[in-house]
């Protein structure tokens, strides 16, 4: 009986503890959601806090934003550090680039007439004060040499222009007019002479450039050279506009003295001249012979001659005019004449601060 017993007690705690370990099986195997919920609440939990949905904060709009304000916050820095950047970079490239533009500005402004002027650059020494100081050593030997070679023009002209008017005076006086052609002849080389030398001083002035400039009535000094001029058998007609010239009475009354007698000297007998300035525009136009196109490029250079004629020049008229109108910032150029001859037009640059009536004519 009592083993009976013992065996019904036994079955019934092995029973018991089948049970509890389904229970426990059933918990840690994922029990219901709601029925945890269930146990939490009988245990005495407390329930979770609901948050109304429009409170939530929304994640997009907000990392929107954030970039949004770093991309702003992005652009400016990048535009104001380009700004300062460009502002810096031109005070450097200009600091660095000034002593060349005064380089520049100084070569632009030599000439023959400006020698003297100087760059005399300050600062440390570097590549551009030693580029500087080498420009201004050699405008120093430049207008040593342009120096000399005005003394020896002016030397030689002094001392070959003595001789030739001593021989003038002596064969005029010395050798009666009943000589023969001897008397002319030495007369004719010693005027042709006389000529040569003046023409050189003249084309060496002109090419040196103009010193002093003064208003000038270009209309004037055509008339005024008309009225002298000898036309050896030419008809010359003239229509001059008032029209005034900033440069040198002297070397303009030779400019138009030598396109006159160009075209006087060759031109046909009882030919015709046309000089005419309008508009700042100096033009001769003669009658005579033909003058091929090749040839053009030797009318304005020293000691050429297209024609041989008795009483031809050196060679040295319209280079003169060239050397004159270079002088006055003027442009020179021929053009043929379809029945022969030549057109040459002189193109000066109007003067701003004179007036037609404020010119003369020297």
């Amino acid at each position: 009986m009592r083993t009976l017993v013992a065996e019904d007690e036994h079955e019934a705690g092995r029973a018991d503890r089948l049970a509890v370990r389904r229970r426990g099986g059933a918990h840690r195997g994922g029990a219901p959601l709601g029925a945890r919920i269930a146990r939490l609440s009988e245990g005495g939990a407390a329930p979770p806090r609901v948050v109304p949905n429009d409170r939530l904060p929304q994640l997009p709009e907000l990392v929107n934003n954030v970039i949004g304000y770093q991309w702003q916050a992005t652009v400016l820095s990048v535009g104001a550090l380009t700004l300062v950047s460009l502002a810096v970079g031109w005070l450097i490239a200009r600091r660095i680039l000034q002593p060349l533009h005064r380089i520049t500005a100084t070569a632009q402004r030599l000439s023959l007439s400006t020698l003297h002027e100087r760059i005399a650059l300050s600062g440390p020494k570097d590549e551009l004060k030693e580029l500087a100081d080498t420009f201004d050593a050699m405008l120093d030997r430049l207008e040593r040499s342009v120096e000399g070679q005005q003394r020896f023009i002016a030397n030689a002209s002094h001392e070959l222009r003595t001789p030739l008017a001593v021989q003038r005076a002596a064969i005029e006086i010395g050798l009666p007019e009943d000589v023969g052609e001897i008397r002319d002849t030495l007369l004719r080389h010693n005027r042709r002479a006389e000529n040569l030398i003046d023409a050189l001083l003249v084309l060496a002035r002109a090419e040196h450039g103009l010193d002093n400039r003064s208003p000038v009535a270009l209309d004037q000094v055509v008339r005024r050279v008309l009225a002298e001029k000898d036309a050896d058998g030419v008809i010359v007609t003239v229509r001059a506009e008032p029209f005034v010239v900033d440069g040198d009475p002297v070397l303009l009354n030779r400019l138009v003295t030598n396109l006159l007698d160009n075209a006087v000297r060759y031109n046909h007998p009882g030919g015709t001249v046309e000089v005419t300035l309008s508009h700042g525009a100096l033009t001769v136009r003669n009658t005579g012979p033909h003058v091929p196109r090749e040839r053009f490029g030797d009318l304005f250079k020293p000691f050429r001659r297209l024609h041989t004629t008795p009483g031809q020049g050196a060679g040295l008229g319209l280079s003169i005019v060239a050397a004159i109108a270079k002088a006055h910032g003027a442009d020179v150029r021929a053009n043929p004449n379809p029945g022969g001859g030549l057109e040459l037009v002189v193109v000066f640059a109007r003067s701003e601060d004179a007036s037609p009536a404020g010119g003369t004519a020297e």
